[in-house]
């Protein structure tokens, strides 16, 4: 069986461990290698059965985190030569921001759990997020909250009148009539790996967009309402 490609939320977990441990690189015995042998075995990414027998055993977790050496400016030798794109992703996404990579890392790790369910195979990797698979996930879960979602355009109807994108300005029921009436979605505005311990969702939080700006908005790492509208001025 082909050995199974890292994932982003894997490589997240794995640069973490490289900035806090320099011992733990390239080692097979460090105890903190070996405990992320173990939360990787436990993450709901990879279908047990499709592993193949020494999946992310502590020596090839110790190898990966050797491949980042090679991002490092302050390493002086040459580091690894083996590795991908995504690993240098990841570099650039969290390396200058040790605070969010461990707030992204934390969320990643809370879903390492023996029970945990694993991702559909048809998940679309173009609407993956920079923080990873899992915390995607998390995030489409919050917009499909029915309870915020209703209370969200309920308020937006009562007080413009129509619910229009956001983004584009689309407006459902002025396109379809009365089928559109009250047909929209709606998208969180704060990362989850931004949010508070325990903070609750502000209506102030959501924005209502239509169902090709949403797509857009989450595709290849997420993009910000702004963002998309300098797209579409395009």
């Amino acid at each position: 069986m082909p050995q199974k490609t890292w994932s982003r939320d894997e490589l997240i977990l794995a640069l973490e461990l490289f900035f806090q441990e320099p011992r733990a690189r390239g080692s097979a015995t460090h105890p903190r290698v070996i405990e992320l042998s173990e939360i990787l075995n436990l993450l709901p990414l990879h279908p047990r059965d499709e592993r193949e027998k020494h999946f992310r055993n502590p020596n090839g977790v110790g190898m990966k985190l050797s491949n980042f050496l090679r991002f490092d400016p302050d390493y002086k030798g040459v580091g690894l030569s083996r590795g991908n794109r995504l690993e240098e992703e990841v570099w650039h996404n969290f390396a200058g921001d040790r605070d969010r990579l461990a707030r992204v890392a934390e969320l990643i790790r809370s879903s390492a759990k023996p029970t945990a369910t694993y991702g559909r195979p048809e998940e679309d990797p173009e609407e993956e997020a920079s923080e990873g698979k899992i915390l995607t996930r998390m995030h489409r879960s919050r917009e499909r909250n029915n309870s915020i979602v209703k209370k969200k355009k309920r308020h937006v109807l009562e007080s413009e009148g129509v619910l229009r994108c956001e983004a584009c300005g689309f407006d459902f029921e002025e396109a379809y009539g009365e089928l559109g009436h009250g047909f929209a979605e709606c998208h969180h505005l704060v990362p989850l790996a931004d949010l508070a311990p325990g903070s609750k969702t502000r209506l102030s939080d959501l924005a209502i967009l239509c169902a090709n700006c949403h797509r857009m908005i989450h595709r290849q790492g997420g993009l910000s309402i702004e963002e998309l509208q300098s797209h579409l001025a395009e």
